[in-house]
């Protein structure tokens, strides 16, 4: 579905209905989450602003952690956010909608894992390299967790810092 940045309903923003650079994809769950008036307007436009320089992205003994780099109200709504998409559980659907994307954050750290193991044992396969780039790129499915690990352990991985750079 499409999701707009800056609501059009109630008469807010009804210039930007139709204005490409305020219409995003959005699952039925996150829209869901994000469709309350608290962050009407007051979120970062990751079109704009790099996620990554002002959030950092954390899973930790299965559970996700949202923090912000800078005390700004646009960066600690939107890291407010981010944790609901994944913890808010105050009906069925949303429930299973948050296991649902922990469980497909865990099943891509864990691919990371395994990798980054590759790695150490053999730390010139160009075919684990190749992997590795590909899971670190930023298209690839929660690819902020990925490159804040291995940015925050790049003395073990300095091979892989290039690809966690922020462009």
């Amino acid at each position: 579905m499409v999701e707009h940045l800056l609501p059009h309903k109630n008469g807010k923003y009804p210039e930007r209905k139709f204005e490409w650079n305020n219409l995003f994809w959005a699952c039925g769950h996150c829209n869901g989450v994000k469709n309350r008036q608290e962050y009407d307007g007051g979120i970062l436009d990751c079109c704009i602003q790099e996620p990554e320089e002002f959030l950092c992205f954390h899973l930790r003994e299965g559970t996700v952690d949202i923090s912000g780099k800078k005390k700004e109200p646009i960066v600690e709504l939107t890291a407010q956010l981010i944790m609901e998409v994944f913890n808010l559980k105050n009906t069925g659907i949303r429930v299973c909608a948050s296991e649902l994307r922990l469980r497909e954050l865990n099943k891509e750290m864990n691919k990371l894992y395994k990798n980054l193991e590759k790695l150490k044992k053999n730390s010139e396969s160009s075919i684990v390299k190749g992997i590795l780039r590909a899971m670190l790129r930023r298209e690839s499915k929660f690819a902020a967790f990925k490159r804040e690990y291995i940015r925050e352990n790049a003395e073990y991985y300095p091979q892989l810092i290039q690809f966690c750079n922020i462009e």
